[in-house]
């Protein structure tokens, strides 16, 4: 295991031999990716430990890890050849969050970190492109001062301290603690800190961002999915706020970057034995992948994937079923539109599956009346420009989710899908916040909400191979049982489970 001085800070070269309960979730996924001889920018991180130690101690950062600090960041500057802080080749980089279990978007993060004048000039210098170098400046100082609070200061290595204290004092923020309180993630988990060496999408046209699935997370199909946006970063994708392209476009850009990607992407599947969700950026035309993680998908998705692997030889029947819960069958068995309903109907809006699904409901756009009307007992479908972390606690409380800007990769789509709440994204500016008030069905699957309350049909288990595979596994571990549904058998087995 390779340790810096003082053991806090560990160093992601692919040898550490710690799992995610000690550098949490996205510290681990780069730890196996370094493992695996996928390109991913060298990285340390501050472990979990750290978090229950500084939350421990009154909120101070503990000694030591200041104290190692300058080895980590020394062993960044040697893998890249940059230097922290200085002109000649400066070296940037990225502070995220990783709890063990995943949390998305609900605590901070900060790239660009270590630029000032100096800096910046610097960037023009090596570059020639003021622009780039401006852009990177304005990301990191607005993202600093929304998560920090202040100005940044002009020493790097005073970013970095205020950056690790946000990201550590995250862990109990509100939407923090409200999210892990409805999914019954324990508080005393703690957090890590990844300092990540950066690579820029926003460089040159041979530069851009993304994000891949290994499998389609909305209906479950086997081929890969995801969005690709040139001359971006990764907040550009996730925030929606920007007009993210189809991953097939890589091909078409860089096609020799889009093989590479998905030799990587099935090699990580296959290891992983499970569905990939992957964040990427391409520095001109250099492939690195920042992230490789369990994706999350519809209820719809997880049933198919979960066949779909089995058939394949790469999990058990035992595995399949132990990966499906019975709300997602429930959830595939009573989400369809009436055809000839919704053939005579008004579509108000249209944009982009997310999450597919159909709910009826009220569209609310206030985040706090959502949640005070879905607390009341009314079906509330949330409606925004967009969705940020701080809206995730009315999303979890609605019957769908409606927003005007992003696409299947933003933050609404993502939540979404670990929700299992319907979800529309992209459907144009101005579109369904308008519809406050209204009495809306939205049909996720098909990508529109309809005026009016549609009438929602029900589905056997007998009408889906999928669920007919299952069943029969199911019933194969239950011999002696009576039950021959199922849904039941699902129930019984969860109820089982310690």
């Amino acid at each position: 295991m390779t340790v810096v001085p003082m053991s806090e800070v560990l160093l992601l070269d692919g040898s550490t031999d710690q799992d995610a309960s000690v550098l949490g979730g996205k510290a681990w996924g780069i730890e196996l990716m370094r493992s695996l001889g996928v390109p991913v920018p060298p990285a340390f991180v501050l472990h979990t430990g750290v978090c229950k130690a500084y939350h421990a101690g009154g909120r101070v950062l503990p000694g030591a890890v200041s104290e190692a600090l300058p080895a980590a960041m020394a062993e960044l500057e040697r893998t890249t050849g940059r230097r922290f802080g200085h002109e000649e080749r400066p070296l940037l980089v990225s502070v995220r969050s990783g709890a063990p279990i995943s949390m998305p978007g609900m605590m901070d993060t900060i790239l660009n970190l270590g630029i000032n004048d100096r800096v910046e000039r610097a960037l023009v210098r090596h570059t020639g492109d003021a622009t780039f170098a401006a852009d990177t400046r304005w990301r990191f100082s607005d993202q600093f001062r929304s998560t920090v609070g202040v100005t940044p200061p002009d020493d790097p290595w005073e970013q970095l301290s205020a950056a690790i204290v946000a990201v550590l004092d995250s862990w109990t923020g509100r939407r923090a603690i409200d999210y892990r309180r409805e999914r019954g993630i324990p508080d005393d988990i703690g957090t890590a800190v990844t300092v990540q060496a950066m690579v820029f999408g926003n460089l040159d046209d041979r530069s851009g961002t993304g994000v891949l699935f290994t499998r389609d997370p909305l209906r479950g199909a086997v081929e890969p999915f995801g969005e690709w946006l040139p001359k971006g970063q990764g907040e550009d994708v996730v925030s929606g706020r920007a007009n993210a392209r189809p991953l097939d476009q890589l091909a078409v850009d860089l096609p020799d970057v889009h093989r590479e990607l998905m030799v990587h992407a099935t090699m990580l599947e296959r290891h992983r034995r499970e569905v990939q969700d992957i964040e990427f950026t391409v520095e001109s035309g250099r492939l690195w992948l920042l992230q490789s993680r369990a994706a999350k998908r519809s209820p719809e998705a997880a049933i198919r994937h979960s066949v779909q692997l089995q058939q394949e030889g790469v999990i058990t029947a035992h595995e399949a079923l132990d990966r499906i819960r019975p709300d997602d069958v429930q959830w595939l068995l009573s989400r369809r539109l009436d055809v000839a309903a919704a053939n005579s109907a008004v579509a108000l809006a249209g944009g982009k599956q997310a999450c597919p699904g159909v709910a009826v409901g009220r569209v609310v756009t206030d985040v706090d009346d959502a949640m005070e009307r879905a607390d009341a007992g009314e079906d509330v479908v949330l409606a925004r420009p967009t969705t940020d972390p701080d809206d995730v606690a009315a999303m979890s409380t609605a019957v769908a989710v409606l927003t005007e800007l992003g696409g299947a990769t933003s933050h609404a789509a993502v939540v979404c899908r670990e929700l299992g709440v319907p979800c529309v994204v992209g459907c144009g500016e101005g579109t369904v916040t308008t519809l406050a008030g209204q009495t809306v069905t939205v049909d996720a699957t098909a990508g529109v909400a309809y005026a009016g309350r549609l009438p929602i049909v029900q589905v056997t288990e007998s009408e889906d191979p999928d669920l007919l595979k299952l069943r029969d596994w199911a019933r194969a571990e239950n011999a002696d049982s009576e039950e021959t549904t199922l849904l039941t058998l699902l129930r019984r087995r969860h109820e089982a489970t310690p």
